[in-house]
């Protein structure tokens, strides 16, 4: 199970974490991977001014709703179906 923790500290909040939780679950359900991956919310995951922190597993990165898509295709999606 691939874990998934999207900040939702002040600086986060601000840019926009709540939306990129929708669009996380969202993708999730759409490409049938709730089996495969748990979405969480987190606090302060120490990587502020890098957008959204999101951690996928032990890696985090910083995401937006621009990048969001890219983001899921490249580091979950990918490693869901590779985990399979």
């Amino acid at each position: 199970m691939i874990k998934i923790n999207v900040c939702v500290g002040s600086s986060c909040h601000i840019r926009g974490s709540y939306k990129i939780i929708e669009l996380m679950n969202n993708a999730v359900k759409e490409n049938g991977l709730e089996d495969k991956v748990a979405v969480s919310a987190a606090f302060c995951l120490g990587h502020c001014m890098n957008g959204v922190s999101v951690k996928v597993n032990d890696q985090i990165f910083g995401v937006n709703e621009d990048s969001f898509n890219e983001f899921f295709e490249d580091h979950v999606k990918t490693l869901a179906l590779t985990e399979a």
